[in-house]
């Protein structure tokens, strides 16, 4: 039996600061839909771990090293800005 991936099967964000929240801790990016040119959206593959950062990222409960935060974050402008 094969399993169809559905929309539900994804995430997507354009909050640049939840995302570099994500992949800091480990989250793969699976794509960058930029099809919008005023705002990208970058794309996760759902699943109960990436639930659960983000219900702690809006709750205030997550606590990050900063520099390693800064360096997600510029990897996440690289990745949104290059061609």
């Amino acid at each position: 039996m094969k399993k169809y991936l559905s929309e539900n099967d994804f995430f997507e964000s354009s909050d640049l600061s939840l995302v570099s929240t994500l992949y800091y801790f480990g989250v793969s990016i699976e794509a960058v839909d930029k099809t919008d040119p005023s705002r990208a959206k970058f794309v996760f593959t759902r699943n109960k771990e990436l639930d659960a950062l983000i219900e702690g990222f809006w709750s205030k409960s997550l606590q990050i090293e900063p520099q390693g935060y800064f360096n997600s974050l510029r990897e996440i402008k690289t990745r949104l800005y290059q061609g």
